[in-house]
């Protein structure tokens, strides 16, 4: 709709104003007599040293009307009316066709590698993975839909002093079968009791533990592996649970031997240079980046730049995005300018996209001190809270469980993604579990919804309908049209929020139709109604879908 505006508008002014331009200083009227977009002439008089009301009026003369109903002339203002029955076929019908593409992989253009959720070894899985991990799935979701391939991998953090830590506080407190029994809640009170009673000694101890780990010592290497493992399973379990893969594990572990190389092509460029013992790369407008430790030891940086090397090199991938938080903002510019430096020209296509916390209490969450509210525990709250009201609603629902599940968790997953991803979150359980208003099961409930709308007429979608456009009709239509465009904003900003609100703003305007209309009613407009009803289900499950989060038929 907006295209063709645009277009009359720029053959009109003989391209005095760019089509960019002429987007921007559209206007949708305060009023709907006044049409159903407006172009102001104000900014044009000046420069055609003409008042607006006549620059309208010479406009008007130069615009072919037959895209329009009509086109009017309002004090400085070109008013369009839309053709609105001719657009509600084309809108409908587009959606009703593209059905089957939906929830397809059509990759059309080039490979991204998404790296998210990346928790730590032989710690929970808290509430503060939970923001990487949901928003780096919807971002990659978004990469395909948008017709990239998309690479999901998991940097595990499995390396590091905390290894040493946590080696020590085994040996000194750790008791196998308990262990076995409960690693991560296990693991993560030895981690705790580590530090709770840390003084020069056992900090000297975790570091002399590490040590012999990176020296390959094989006690060590056997306690290492096994926290990998038991960790991995307990992961597993939950990215099952939130329907997510990887096509990739490979943690900070897997770039041990792949460091070395990295430093010497800094040593041979020159750009690596001594700073009180460390080794140092300059940077200008921000401190040096630090790639080995007075003792030797490597840091993030060194690892990240070799598992960068390693990637552009595997994957020739157009673009690498770190959803990282955006605590981290400092270290992801410091070892992109690095690449920079050293020659790559591939530099640019390193993203980070940052995050806010997600607080209790107004702070973060600390693995370190116990306090974590962990993302299992929230999971079956909600997913329970979800089969009470099920139970209480439509007791006689079929497959309870699995529709529990699927509003549980998309309770939690919308809870976040409905946010812009740079703002923090404080963690609120009451706020999760309200499945009314700004929730994803109000969404869910929207579809669910439509679906019992339709069980109760037969769409045939071949069928020419017709549809009297009301205001509701066609507040659905005018957010129907805009889906394209939200999906390519949504990739572009890397900002899933906007598929969510988009979400929310489709089933606000349904649920304004539904509660003002008879759809069922047998006529010769109950054809377009149905359809125009199928087409918002579609849309809202694909939304749906592109968060992570399902969209069940029976609520």
């Amino acid at each position: 709709m907006k295209v063709e505006v645009v277009k009359v508008l720029s053959n009109a002014l003989e391209e005095k104003l760019s089509s960019f331009q002429i987007e921007k200083m559209l206007e949708k009227p305060k009023y709907e007599h006044l049409g159903d977009i407006a172009f102001p002439c104000f900014a044009l008089a000046k420069q055609l040293r003409k008042s607006p009301a006549q620059i309208a009026q010479d406009l008007v003369q130069k615009i072919s009307i037959n895209t329009f109903e009509k086109v009017e002339v309002h004090g400085g203002y070109i008013n369009f009316f839309y053709k609105k029955e001719k657009i509600a076929y084309e809108v409908i019908s587009k959606v009703l066709k593209e059905r089957e593409l939906y929830g397809t992989k059509k990759v059309t253009g080039s490979r991204v590698l998404v790296d998210f959720s990346s928790p730590n070894i032989a710690k929970p899985f808290s509430m503060g993975h939970l923001r990487s991990t949901v928003i780096g799935q919807a971002l990659a979701n978004l990469a395909e839909k948008n017709g990239d391939e998309a690479v999901r991998i998991n940097h595990l953090g499995d390396w590091g002093t905390q290894f040493g830590k946590l080696i020590v506080a085994y040996k000194l407190w750790g008791d196998q079968k308990r262990v076995q029994d409960s690693p991560i809640e296990e693991l993560l009170k030895l981690y705790v009791k580590f530090h709770d009673e840390e003084d020069n000694d056992l900090s000297e101890q975790a570091r002399a533990a590490f040590k012999a780990l990176e020296d390959g010592d094989e006690e060590a290497q056997k306690l290492w592996q096994w926290f990998k493992e038991e960790s991995l399973k307990e992961f597993a379990s939950l990215y099952e649970l939130l329907n997510i893969g990887f096509d990739s594990y490979a943690g900070e572990a897997f770039y041990n031997d792949k460091m070395q190389k990295v430093i010497v092509e800094l040593q041979e460029k020159g750009l690596l240079v001594e700073s009180d013992g460390a080794d140092v790369v300059e940077l200008e407008n921000m401190p040096p980046c630090l790639i080995k430790k007075n003792d030797g030891a490597t840091l993030y940086a060194t690892r990240d730049l070799a598992a960068g090397f390693y990637r552009m090199q595997t994957y020739k991938p157009k673009a690498i995005y770190y959803v990282v938080g955006n605590e981290q903002s400092l270290h992801f510019k410091q070892w992109f300018k690095v690449v920079e430096k050293m020659g790559h020209s591939w530099a640019d296509n390193l993203h980070h996209i940052p995050f806010g916390m997600m607080l209790k209490d107004g702070k973060k969450m600390s693995t370190r001190k116990g306090k974590v509210v962990l993302l299992e525990d929230v999971l079956a709250e909600t997913i329970s809270m979800a089969k009470e009201n099920i139970e209480q609603k439509n007791p006689l629902l079929e497959n309870k469980e699995e529709v529990a599940k699927a509003v549980g968790i998309g309770a939690v997953l919308f809870n976040d993604l409905k946010n812009f991803r740079l703002n923090d979150l404080e963690f609120s359980l009451e706020e999760m579990l309200n499945f009314e208003g700004e929730t994803g099961p109000y969404v869910q409930y929207t579809y669910a919804r439509i679906q019992s709308l339709l069980s109760k007429r037969a769409l045939n979608v071949d069928k020419k309908f017709n549809l009297v456009i009301g205001e509701y009709e066609w507040s659905i239509l005018t957010q129907l049209q805009a889906f394209t465009e939200i999906i390519e904003s949504s990739y572009k900003q890397a900002d899933p929020s906007l598929i969510a609100k988009y979400a929310l703003k489709l089933a606000r305007a349904f649920n304004k139709y539904y509660g003002n209309s008879k759809i069922l009613t047998d006529d010769e407009f109950l054809s377009g109604r149905l359809a125009l009803c199928d087409s918002v289900a579609i849309v809202l499950k694909e939304s749906l879908r592109l968060l992570g989060i399902e969209a069940p038929k029976k609520m």
